[in-house]
């Protein structure tokens, strides 16, 4: 999503002007939805925050997903809806244009780093040794063998590869309310499906034999699941399956280890920027709101050595964090162009 350079209007000088009634002045903690995976690092600076500015109430902090944060956020403007939306991917064009047809017409866009989407499974069970296509024979509605483009006939990992260890294949991904889903489908799904000489719908169709598991929660559900059922094969974000190592164990992808550090040199191929959103007609009404996005992008609070790369972040750079305070405090606005 390009940005504009367009800043907010005179109209946030008066809540009257963006849809705040008299009363809803009286709201003063800020509120925000979204992401299960920014989730925990968006709690992490709430609580922060809270403790650093004394003057400002602890922002309450939900999760629901990119998809639903950002639904919650585009309803409109005032004391009933949302100041912040996490996401785990940037918004759609076609998110923007609903804020837009409901007076959400000023949104900034703040990246604050990058996460990693790994693969997980019990730690008492076989160690996987993934590639694109692993996981796309493992998943697709139909794949080809012997040339033929037939129904998924795979139903043991092993089967697709003698290496993969010798048990049931039950996947659980994110739905698609998830930011997460998104970068699971294009940075392993389509480039699994392009080694089978495939394309189109079928790099997108899933199998519905009760192999493959959508989670509309957040990672703790998934974790459920794996609970449950112990061949399952899951898909995280780095951050919750660090917090879970004792009961996990993480999946190569094409060979390389998921850590920070391949992260964050881009040696590991499945990562994503993380994304907040804040909605710039309450950046005026709702106390604290443009404090708690730049404590979000102080050096101390989520950069290399802090308290959000001790929970699994990997923090943007010198250059790149300037940049996002910089069209911050520019007020510069998500644009569809």
């Amino acid at each position: 999503m390009n940005v504009s350079k367009r800043t907010l209007g005179v109209a946030l000088a008066t809540g009257l002007a963006v849809g705040f009634s008299t009363a809803a002045m009286a709201r003063d903690t800020i509120q925000i939805a979204g992401s299960s995976t920014v989730l925990p690092f968006a709690s992490i600076v709430a609580e922060e925050f809270g403790n650093n500015f004394p003057q400002f109430n602890t922002p309450v902090v939900g999760s629901g997903g990119s998809g639903g944060g950002l639904r919650q956020f585009c309803q409109g403007v005032g004391e009933n809806t949302i100041d912040i939306a996490n996401s785990s991917r940037a918004i759609r064009s076609g998110e923007l244009e609903n804020c837009q047809s409901n007076g959400v017409n000023e949104v900034l866009e703040v990246m604050f780093g990058y996460d990693g989407i790994v693969f997980a499974s019990r730690a008492d069970r076989g160690a996987f040794a993934l590639t694109p296509a692993h996981v796309f024979a493992a998943a697709a509605q139909q794949v080809r063998v012997d040339g033929e483009l037939v129904d998924n006939p795979y139903t043991r990992w092993s089967e697709i590869d003698g290496d993969l260890p010798d048990q049931e294949i039950v996947l659980v991904i994110p739905a698609s309310n998830h930011g997460t889903r998104e970068v699971f489908e294009e940075k392993v799904l389509h480039i699994g499906c392009d080694s089978y000489a495939m394309e189109g719908d079928a790099c997108d169709a899933l199998r519905g034999d009760g192999r493959i598991i959508e989670i509309a929660g957040d990672y703790t559900e998934t974790l459920a699941r794996l609970d449950a059922q112990a061949d399952a094969v899951g898909v995280f974000g780095l951050s919750f399956y660090d917090q879970n190592r004792d009961r996990l164990q993480v999946a190569t992808v094409d060979g390389v280890t998921p850590s920070l550090e391949t992260i964050g040199s881009g040696e590991y191929p499945v990562s994503r920027p993380l994304f907040f959103y804040v909605k710039g007609e309450h950046l005026d009404v709702i106390p604290g709101l443009a404090e708690y996005t730049e404590f979000f992008l102080n050096e101390m609070v989520s950069g290399f050595g802090s308290p959000l790369e001790d929970a699994g972040l990997i923090p943007l750079d010198e250059e790149e964090r300037a940049e996002a305070l910089e069209q911050f405090q520019a007020r510069t606005l998500v644009s569809a162009e």
